[in-house]
């Protein structure tokens, strides 16, 4: 199956389960298309099962896609910089020590938590997870999905702070989801030595080069940005091209320099959000359609993953004991975005001062996507990858459907708890 007939078949699917959900079903298009894309997969293999129809075909589209390939390699830069590029800088500055927090050693907590309580729980009912088997699940469950957090709190809006704090933290943690995932893959994989010094040396390669790659991509786009402005009425296509340009261009560089190519888009996306306040009044056409533009590939990719992510269910290895785990593996992962995000926090209030935040709250828009389906199925040559997929897909499909759909509810069930007292 050839790579334009997979994009036909995807782009078709996503118009028509789109269409049904805005017609009939009217969730948020992200879950809604999800949920559509899933129960397509069921049907399908359920009719296998029962002898009616050949499901290879959907089986060769899913692999023919490539998900982890396709998200990881292009998709994902684009979306992050389509959220990066919309947040309001002030905001995240007002928060920038909480954030900077949670995107980094909350992370890192959450994952080492995650890791070491699955690994626990999972060796006491006796599934054999090795501890850097768990780590790497860890690792891959813990990042909060900018993509679809953005889509709901624009829809639900949950108020300034929370809104900029889990928006900011969502948009940096992938890039350290992605660091761990490596570093934690190679250790398993014997490739690593495991020194504190290797691994801050790593830590800081990704993490550094990515920061400064992106400022300086986005220091050179500014400019060309700023100097057609300068030389032409009309430069909204050349903008654009720059824009697109940019983050394409920067995920290859950062492949390149073996840097983080997530953090270098999210970077890039910041410094032209903060500079789009200088460019002259005449130049608000431009905007306008720059901006006009991003939301149209923001929303027309957020379709297309979350049906990729509905029709991932075709290649899956539902083995009982495998959803089994997967089913004990939610609380355990919401118990551990709990304590990841509450007891450092109540610490950090002894050195600095931070908004006052609901740990439930927080926990409840932790939501997981398509960033950790992605990194579950790159887990190449392990004997542990069908266990980790399908438990990542149970608590992914969980987070979007049950926490997406009650968050609305839950602010509103916690802001009235909050003001009767």
């Amino acid at each position: 199956m050839n790579l334009f007939v997979v994009f036909t078949i995807l782009i078709t699917l996503t118009a028509v389960f789109s269409f049904v959900n805005e017609a009939f079903i009217k969730l948020p298009t992200t879950i809604g298309v999800m949920l559509a894309s899933l129960a397509a997969s069921i049907l399908i293999i359920g009719f296998g099962y029962l002898g009616f129809g050949d499901v290879d075909w959907a089986v060769e589209l899913v692999q023919a896609a490539d998900f982890d390939h396709l998200f990881m390699n292009g998709m994902l830069s684009f979306l992050l910089f389509a959220g990066a590029s919309s947040v309001n800088i002030d905001d995240l500055r007002e928060y920038k020590w909480t954030i900077s927090y949670l995107a980094t050693l909350g992370m890192i907590i959450a994952t080492f938590l995650t890791g070491a309580v699955v690994w626990w729980v999972f060796a006491a009912i006796g599934v054999d997870l090795p501890f850097i088997y768990a780590l790497i699940f860890g690792a891959i469950i813990s990042p909060i999905d900018a993509v679809i957090v953005l889509k709901l709190f624009r829809r639900i809006q949950p108020g300034k702070t929370l809104e900029s704090i889990i928006s900011g933290e969502s948009l940096f943690n992938d890039a350290v989801a992605v660091v761990l995932f490596v570093l934690f893959a190679e250790i398993a994989s014997g490739e690593t030595q495991v020194s504190f010094l290797h691994i801050g040396g790593f830590f800081m390669k990704e993490a550094l080069g990515g920061l400064f790659l992106g400022i300086a991509l986005g220091y050179i786009s500014q400019r060309m940005i700023f100097e057609i402005l300068k030389r032409s009425t009309d430069g909204r296509i050349v903008v654009a091209l720059i824009t697109l340009s940019l983050v394409a261009g920067g995920y290859l560089l950062a492949e390149q320099f073996d840097v983080s190519a997530p953090l270098t888009c999210v970077v890039a996306g910041l410094f032209l959000a903060r500079r789009r306040r200088l460019m002259p009044e005449s130049a608000d056409h431009v905007r306008s359609y720059v901006k006009s533009l991003w939301e149209v590939i923001d929303d027309v990719m957020n379709a297309i993953l979350f049906v990729l992510i509905g029709l991932e269910a075709l290649v899956l290895d539902l083995e009982k004991p495998y959803i089994i785990c997967g089913l004990i593996a939610i609380p355990l992962i919401t118990a551990a975005r709990y304590v990841s995000v509450e007891v450092p926090l109540v610490f950090l209030k002894m050195f600095r001062s931070i908004p006052s935040l609901s740990g439930f709250i927080m926990t409840w828009s932790g939501i997981r996507g398509g960033v950790s389906i992605a990194l579950a199925l790159g887990l190449t040559d392990s004997p542990h990858r069908d266990l980790i997929v399908l438990m990542t897909y149970i608590v992914v499909v969980f987070s979007i459907t049950v926490q997406g759909l009650t968050l609305e509810n839950a602010l509103k069930w916690h802001r009235s708890r909050t003001n009767s007292k």
